[in-house]
């Protein structure tokens, strides 16, 4: 290594100099996406290991809990964070009370949400007094992530080196837990406490770095109005937060009720394997949302071309990582998980498509938000719903697990992609994900 500095071609050497908002998301970018990677890559480990200790019939039963809680946790967010990201864009003096009135009603969503899981829970499954443990245990973590709103802060001010340091102590020592606990041969219940650690503490750790930082300068305010004004806009996105929880999560509580626990296990192996990728698109689009904001502000051309990259880029990257999952599944399965697990790799070579569209939708939704347009958002995935709850029906008690893959992949195309000709303002937008759905536009 010479040492040398690092030289940019002129055109993007001139571009980065001149824009402070680019000179901020490049870095800020670099954070996120190195956090994903060093997360993906415990977290694969991690679970793989989780998944071996237990076996599919327990480890069926631990996902169920998870996709349980999962479904009640936009009434924890309220639908808030792209609106109040937006919010601290457009009015970075008035953060003392967007944070403040967001802080108060995601607190007052935790424990709706909380109460909701663990009622229904009860009805659902009488008598399953481990499966009441776990949701307990889980749900009781929507209260604390209320210190969530602080990463909303950063996420506007692109700084995403603070959240990531802060919330990165407590993924690594959740992660620690997880081995301890299978070298101990402890019980299923302690994974669920595991779980619900490595959340509670990434928001303490928010919480901490915030005090640090920001805190001698920067006290909260409950405004009534700001939390008006963020209901106004949020609560559709609650909505729609309810809809994707629902079609994303709904596959494995459906099939853990309506086939085996095993059942479940097997899946569930292949949806990790799938989701660990989740975690590239989402760091790219967080980190990209405010420069869209900032962009539809200042000039359209600017916005619809940096959106029309973004979609190219999420598909680019979906198929670099769809087709080699597809032709090497077998394989992945069997290092991974092992033999027991061998039934997941076709489920993994199907359901590693669903990213695709996962990727895009991500971009279309930062889209809808920097527009307001909430109630279009809600009807898109309120239609990949249907779209999904209608075929598990239909199709889980045929084909068990792999009912739930094609279903699963089917409305995910729908809610991103489908139903941007239902609505004629999104048919510019079904034009962009289709441009970006055929190779030679990279």
């Amino acid at each position: 290594m010479s040492g040398a500095p690092l030289r940019l071609p002129g055109s993007w050497r001139a571009r980065f100099d001149a824009s402070p908002t680019v000179r901020k998301l490049i870095p800020n970018t670099g954070w996120l996406v190195a956090d994903r990677l060093v997360r993906m890559a415990v977290s694969l480990v991690v679970s793989a290991w989780v998944a071996r200790y237990l076996g599919p019939a327990a480890f069926g039963r631990y996902n169920f809990a998870i996709a349980f809680i999962v479904l009640f946790s936009p009434l924890g967010t309220m639908g808030l964070e792209r609106i109040a990201v937006r919010e601290l864009v457009n009015e970075p003096d008035d953060a003392d009370a967007i944070l403040g009135s967001a802080f108060a009603l995601r607190l007052a969503g935790g424990a709706l949400g909380a109460l909701l899981a663990i009622g229904a829970l009860g009805l659902l499954r009488r008598g399953d007094k481990e499966m009441l443990a776990m949701v307990a245990i889980l749900s009781s973590v929507m209260l604390v992530q209320a210190f969530d709103v602080i990463d909303w802060w950063n996420q506007s001010r692109l700084r995403a080196r603070t959240s990531v340091l802060a919330m990165s102590v407590g993924f690594m020592l959740a992660a620690i837990a997880r081995l301890v606990l299978i070298l101990t041969h402890a019980p299923l219940v302690a994974f669920a406490w595991a779980w619900a650690a490595e959340l509670a503490l990434g928001s303490i750790g928010l919480a901490v770095s915030h005090r640090m930082r920001d805190g001698a300068r920067q006290a909260w305010r409950v405004s009534r109005v700001r939390m008006g004004t963020l209901l106004r806009d949020g609560w559709p996105l609650m909505l729609s937060g309810v809809m994707v929880m629902i079609y994303t999560r709904v596959d494995q509580v459906m099939l853990g009720q309506m086939a085996t626990a095993r059942d479940l296990g097997v899946y569930a192996a292949a949806v990790k394997l799938v989701e660990v990728w989740y975690f590239l698109p989402a760091a790219i689009v967080a980190s990209a949302f405010p420069s869209i904001v900032e962009a539809r502000r200042r000039d359209e051309a600017r916005f619809y071309d940096r959106l029309q990259r973004l979609y190219n880029l999420m598909a680019a990257i979906s198929y670099a990582i769809a087709i080699p999952t597809t032709l090497l599944a077998p394989w992945i399965v069997r290092v991974v998980y092992g033999q027991q697990y061998a039934a997941s790799a076709p489920m993994l070579a199907v359901l590693v498509w669903s990213l695709l569209f996962t990727s895009l939708g991500l971009v279309r939704g930062a889209f809808l938000s920097s527009m307001n347009w909430t109630w279009a958002y809600f009807m898109t995935v309120a239609v990949g719903c249907v779209v999904n709850v209608t075929l598990n029906l239909l199709l889980i008690p045929r084909m068990a697990g792999m009912g739930a893959v094609i279903a699963s992949c089917v409305a995910y195309w729908v809610a991103a992609h489908g139903t941007c000709w239902l609505y004629r303002p999104l048919n510019r937008t079904g034009v962009m994900i289709t441009r970006a759905l055929v190779p030679r536009s990279f």
